[in-house]
């Protein structure tokens, strides 16, 4: 690997500028703005309250595969699902500005002619545009959800402020956050048309545009967990699977107030998020691409390989990016 300097001493390879290049010239050739690429009043795009299309997959969702679930009437399955869905959304905006605050952190501390100022620049106004996005959407859905678990809501800045320092948990977590999102959103596209063509549309948008961070992250990890010493690697090894474990649930699980607000049992919650066999797999699937990351980037030490297995998001490595995930397409 050939190293280079900035014009203030900062390393970096060849390769990894050529990638940060491309990426941003991505940025810039194609990007989307939510109220320019998205006709949010266009009666194609109405949403329906009473939709059918808001009952939650069983394939996708770990609550819509309960029996419990499946036994209620078709309203109340629909008004869940409607919740359901706004919440995760409402979530991912929160998470989004999360990101925005750690990086934000991190490229103020950069040299002068740094290619990742740029391109974290870029995917911070890319960000932004989500968060309009999904906020716009959960508006016309017409949910009063609450999104991230107070407990988060009250650490997030901190979070963010902590994470321009710790660079690399701080990527980690970022890929925490953004596989389960990412996953979730490809397997209800995968599905076809099962859901409101609104919410379709922002998926569509969303994904387009999470493939560049997503493969950033990647790369920033690449760059640099490799020049670590080793107790800096052997922390990172740790908190890999700690953060996907972590975020997966913060993101993709209800809050507390879910269950009585429609009268779950708790046990229910219990079995879906993530108890049962079914939404084990679901939660394992999350994570194909990053166990091969990991062991890419040789954080697959014995200790980190336990820690994957007991937290439940061990599994095999994907063969490819964004490998389907067809073990987890079989309710229990």
């Amino acid at each position: 690997m050939t190293l280079t300097e900035s014009s203030r001493g900062e390393l970096i390879s060849e390769e990894y500028r050529d990638a940060l290049a491309t990426l941003s010239q991505g940025s810039v050739d194609r990007h989307f703005d939510p109220y320019l690429d998205i006709d949010w009043d266009s009666p194609e795009l109405a949403l329906d309250p009473n939709d059918v299309r808001w009952v939650l997959s069983p394939n996708v969702d770990p609550l819509g595969a309960t029996q419990w679930y499946r036994d209620q009437p078709l309203d109340k399955q629909i008004a869940i699902g409607k919740w359901r869905t706004a919440n995760v959304i409402k979530v991912g905006a929160a998470f989004e500005s999360i990101l925005i605050r750690g990086m934000m952190q991190y490229i103020m501390k950069l040299p002068n002619g740094s290619p990742e100022f740029r391109y974290c620049l870029h995917e911070m106004t890319e960000e932004c545009n989500h968060i309009q996005m999904f906020q716009e959407l959960v508006n016309r859905i017409g949910v009063d959800v609450p999104g991230m678990r107070p407990m988060f809501r009250a650490l997030s800045p901190l979070i963010g402020v902590a994470g321009g320092y710790a660079y690399a948990i701080l990527f980690i977590g970022i890929l925490g956050g953004e596989e389960p999102i990412d996953h979730y959103q490809k397997a209800v596209i995968r599905e076809g048309e099962s859901m409101p063509p609104m919410v379709l549309r922002t998926m569509e948008i969303h994904i387009a545009e999470e493939a560049r961070h997503i493969s950033f992250a990647g790369d920033f990890l690449t760059a640099h967990v490799g020049r670590m010493g080793k107790f800096n690697r052997g922390a990172c090894s740790v908190a890999f699977p700690i953060a996907m474990r972590w975020l997966a649930n913060e993101i993709m699980a209800p809050p507390r107030s879910f269950g009585p607000e429609f009268g779950i049992p708790r046990e229910v919650i219990e079995q879906a998020f993530w108890k049962s066999e079914h939404s084990k797999r679901i939660l394992s699937g999350y994570f194909g691409d990053m166990r091969r990351l990991a062991d890419d980037l040789g954080l697959m030490n014995p200790v980190a390989k336990q820690l994957w297995k007991r937290l439940g998001v061990d599994g095999p490595k994907s063969r490819y990016r964004s490998e389907p995930e067809r073990s987890a397409r079989h309710v229990a």
